[in-house]
């Protein structure tokens, strides 16, 4: 699986969410940091995007925001300081007829799981200008994502969240093509890309260092410095970080035992593999199958 499938892959521990936003007259909203992977998609009207440290960057109808790992930002009728933007009321809805600015928004919340790595790689904020995003697939598929917004019809979810998988990868493709070909910062350098195949194409393997090395005819030490800069983790921490990820989305998405999902993300049993979970995500494999869906809602203001 390549890289970019694997960051879909691994925002989908949480639950997908989609809701339109409209807006009219003076109107700011600042989004605060939050456990999310997620858009907004000005439909119509005019925005600026404000971001800490940065100058108000103005938006036009067809402008995508890419938020990968929840950073704080803000959108607003004119250009301001983020600092200065009054909370967006997450939870309230917003049905105006006649708006000055609308948006469709999509994001996937991770609830207790840890954002994945890849994501955290990437610039806080990411603005893709309409006219340069050179995709004629995305009007289409944010109009149908608009369309299956308040959707409650059987099916409704995961359609919402098959559209989010594809808006996803869309923009981020997008984004790179723009970097000038730019990879994930994860698939800069070939030898680490090798790598991070074998580790997700058999997560239930026991990988040393060693073994990842010896392909790219690298020493242990040169390879783990490489890996490490490449991924922000050494080799042993990404293993346990992606193998305890796909266990979370086994746990959420199958009822199959935990001994087996432990063998299939390579611990040799439930309880080391019950351990290692809880050091990571703060509690018992059990407890975070069991835990409630965020209410819904929450992308409305």
């Amino acid at each position: 699986m390549d890289v970019l499938s694997e960051v879909i892959s691994g925002v989908r521990v949480g639950r997908a969410e989609a809701c339109r936003v409209a807006q009219s007259g003076s109107w700011t909203l600042r989004y605060p940091p939050m456990n999310v992977s997620g858009f907004h998609v000005l439909v119509r009207g005019t925005a600026w995007l404000l971001t800490e440290g940065d100058e108000p960057r103005q938006m036009s109808p067809g402008d995508v925001v890419l938020v990968p790992a929840g950073t704080e930002h803000g959108l607003s009728h004119r250009p301001g300081r983020l600092r200065d933007a009054p909370l967006a009321r997450l939870g309230a809805t917003s049905d105006q007829p006649v708006t000055d600015a609308e948006f469709v928004c999509g994001a996937y919340w991770l609830r207790q799981a840890p954002m994945p790595p890849v994501l955290t790689g990437l610039p806080d904020v990411i603005l893709v200008p309409a006219d340069e995003q050179a995709n004629p697939h995305l009007r289409a598929l944010f109009t149908l994502l608009e369309a299956h917004v308040a959707d409650t019809d059987p099916g409704a979810a995961i359609a919402r969240s098959a559209l989010l998988d594809l808006l996803l990868t869309h923009i981020l493709r997008g984004w790179l093509r723009r970097q000038h070909g730019a990879a994930l910062p994860e698939g800069n350098d070939p030898a680490v890309a090798a790598a991070l195949r074998r580790i997700h194409q058999d997560p239930a393997r026991v990988w040393t260092v060693a073994q990842l090395a010896a392909p790219a005819g690298m020493s242990v030490k040169v390879f783990t410095r490489l890996f490490t800069e490449a991924t922000g983790q050494s080799p042993g921490a990404y293993m346990s970080t992606w193998r305890l990820g796909r266990a979370a989305r086994l746990l959420q998405e199958t009822s199959a035992p935990l001994a087996s999902i432990a063998g299939q993300v390579g611990y040799a049993t439930e309880f080391s593999f019950s351990a290692a979970f809880r050091r990571k995500y703060g509690m018992a494999p059990g407890r975070f199958r069991s835990l409630p869906e965020p209410p819904a809602g929450l992308l409305t203001h």
